[in-house]
């Protein structure tokens, strides 16, 4: 079961921020409620097992890493997390997720779908997962934290932007 994320996520969605933080960023309540209004897609999945938030490139979001994207491509969906629970991994929630995102921004006449994957710290298991979606890497990045990331890509087909 998949449905939109509420302020009344926060709960169990910040511990499972926290839970893999090496792989994504801090994330306060008001970040939350921020990054829920600038969503083009916000989702969980199950009761508790996994999470979803997407910006397109008119958000107005700070991240390195998402500006990163808008200075080079002039329509996206930003994949800024996906967290599944430990104990839910394996069970394909996460393809599940990416693969309704796909066919929802490609019926909304978006072409590419973005994200970064970190290489320092590695993260393997996210970079099998991309991998096997088809995203191919568009570049890299060492950000002001440390973390050193490689910045995704995976098209849609369709009408194409630089």
């Amino acid at each position: 079961m998949i449905r939109g994320l509420s302020p009344d996520d926060w709960t169990w969605v910040s511990a499972l921020n926290a839970a893999n933080e090496t792989e994504t960023s801090p994330l306060t309540q008001a970040r939350f409620d921020h990054m829920l209004g600038q969503s083009l897609v916000s989702w969980a999945a199950g009761e508790r097992d996994a999470f979803l938030i997407v910006f397109d490139q008119g958000a107005a979001y700070e991240s390195a890493n998402f500006l990163w994207f808008r200075e080079r491509y002039l329509r996206f969906a930003y994949v800024d997390r996906i967290i599944v629970a430990h104990e839910a991994r394996g069970r394909g929630i996460a393809r599940d997720l990416y693969e309704r995102l796909f066919r929802e921004v490609h019926a909304a006449q978006f072409d590419k779908v973005v994200c970064e994957v970190n290489f320092e710290p590695p993260n393997p298991a996210s970079d099998a997962l991309h991998q096997r979606l088809g995203f191919t890497e568009v570049g890299r990045a060492v950000l002001e934290n440390g973390k050193g990331v490689r910045y995704l890509c995976r098209s849609l087909g369709g009408a194409s932007d630089p």
